[in-house]
């Protein structure tokens, strides 16, 4: 049979290795394979280390996470295009074969005169959402650690309009993400409107079972659910893993939604689970946390001012009656950086 060995390619010898077989014919003894291949394959293997380190293009990243909800950063500010394509980015976000992320995002030029920069996002299965809460709190921060601001306000260009992050002096990030969005075309979903233009507490029949459904758009879409059966639920309960998919894809929903579960603990603290379009079960969702107070307020059951707990950690969430604004605040920490080989 074959003898494998495994001398290092490009990377440093504890990053990587590829493996050579040995032919078939050269009868080396299993403890002599290494010296063999050193007496006859050196000048070979330093041809093809140059030749592969010379054929891999690849793309320096950082990774942060924002309560568990983690991404792959790129500084994309010298070109308005993105260095990762989204099959690339599909193949980054695995979390077995590549570096593991629910997203990659790019820091790209701005599109708008005053803005600082713009961000784009492809999820992990390739699809570009237009905003993610989580994913500007540490694009942010990732901008001020690389640019050595540790405190900064940005004005930051998104497919869902302009977004205004703040980083402070405690590594937090609050972030002025707008107002919420109710009319059904631009949620967008099918269903009417039910109250003053809005679709709130709208009941529907899935996977057997009847859901309270309060609609809002954070510039991507949000479907709130606060009960079933006409009674509130323990978040931890729900088979998220099982029925998640399906709201997702709901025919109501012609660009598919996110879906937040949400169990209220008092008027000012509730527990939300979260299924993401074009990600799945994530410890996380900023543009979700927001989206969970709006719907709490407009069905009675919170007050504007709310911690949202979630797998990840909290958000604090302010729905400013002043200006119709919602301020989320929350953490964004670097986990590493590195450069990634691209295929």
């Amino acid at each position: 049979s074959h003898t494998w060995l495994q001398p290092a390619a490009c990377l440093p010898d504890n990053m990587a290795a590829f493996s050579i077989p040995v032919a078939y014919g050269l009868r080396v003894p299993a403890d002599r394979a290494h010296l063999k291949l050193r007496s006859t394959r050196d000048a070979q293997l330093r041809g093809s280390r140059s030749l592969v380190c010379r054929a891999a293009a690849g793309v320096k990243f950082t990774k942060y996470q924002g309560l568990g909800n983690d991404f792959i950063l790129v500084d994309n500010r010298d070109n308005p295009e993105p260095k990762v394509t989204p099959d690339q980015a599909v193949k980054l976000c695995d979390r077995n074969f590549g570096i593991g992320g629910d997203g990659v995002i790019f820091a790209l030029p701005a599109d708008e005169a005053g803005s600082d920069y713009k961000m784009r996002i492809f999820n992990s299965d390739g699809s570009e959402p237009e905003m993610c809460g989580n994913g500007i709190r540490c694009l942010a921060r990732f901008v001020a650690d690389i640019d050595n601001k540790p405190a900064s306000t940005y004005k930051v260009d998104t497919l869902a309009g302009l977004i205004q992050p703040s980083v402070r002096e405690d590594g937090y990030v609050a972030v002025d993400m707008g107002e919420p969005v109710f009319a059904p075309e631009k949620i967008p979903t099918t269903l009417p409107a039910n109250n003053n233009g809005k679709v709130v507490a709208h009941q529907m029949e899935v996977e057997g079972a009847t859901w309270t459904m309060t609609l809002v758009s954070m510039g991507n879409p949000h479907n709130l659910i606060f009960s079933k059966d006409g009674a509130e639920f323990k978040v931890a309960d729900l088979p998220l893993e099982s029925i998640g998919s399906t709201f997702e894809n709901l025919a109501v929903f012609p660009a598919r939604t996110n879906t937040e579960f949400v169990e209220v603990v008092s008027r000012g603290y509730v527990k939300m689970r979260v299924w993401e379009r074009g990600a799945g079960i994530t410890l996380a969702c900023g543009t979700g946390a927001c989206a969970t107070v709006v719907a709490g307020v407009l069905e009675g059951r919170l007050d504007r001012e709310c911690v949202v707990e979630l797998p990840g950690g909290p958000l604090e969430i302010n729905w400013r009656e002043s200006d119709n604004k919602i301020i989320m605040t929350g953490p964004a920490e670097m986990v590493f950086s590195g450069e990634a080989v691209l295929n």
